[in-house]
């Protein structure tokens, strides 16, 4: 499954880095999310808690960071298992684009693989959950970089 979008965040580029490699940023907007360790710059360790049609299923995996091309661009990898749920892995790629001074357009390709229980809800249930998934994480993440801009 892929997904794509854009959003436009206002905030300078480099805040917009900076709530992005956040782990208390992350664990505010991504949904589900009970815990968020960071490890080191490139490693992340998460619990979520998230509902799929109906399975609800608590998911512990790693993420990892490859921030080669920051600040402009990064991309993360990771794997969760859920238990009997199933389990999923995948990544995605961002770019963040300058709009003047004080706007960013954030860009994202994810890909996600899934196993387990979740893979039997069929294809349109998991694209049409990762997209408000994907939507809310964005959504909340630019709500919270908006505040912290203009504070």
């Amino acid at each position: 499954m892929e997904l794509a979008d854009e959003i436009v965040i206002n905030a300078p580029k480099e805040q917009v880095y900076a709530a992005l490699n956040d782990p208390e940023v992350l664990k505010l907007c991504i949904p589900g999310c009970e815990e968020l360790i960071k490890h080191s710059d490139t490693e992340l360790e998460a619990k979520v808690v998230l509902k799929v049609g109906p399975v609800k299923a608590r998911f512990s995996g790693d993420v990892q960071l490859d921030t080669a091309g920051a600040p402009d661009a990064f991309s993360l990898a990771g794997q969760g298992n859920g238990g009997p749920a199933g389990h999923a892995k995948g990544g995605a790629d961002v770019t963040l684009t300058a709009d003047g001074p004080n706007t960013t357009i954030l860009r994202y390709q994810a890909k996600a693989d899934i196993g387990g229980k979740l893979a039997q809800l069929g294809s349109r249930l998991i694209q049409s959950t990762a997209k408000k998934l994907a939507a809310k994480f964005f959504k909340s993440f630019a709500d919270v970089v908006n505040e912290d801009a203009a504070a």
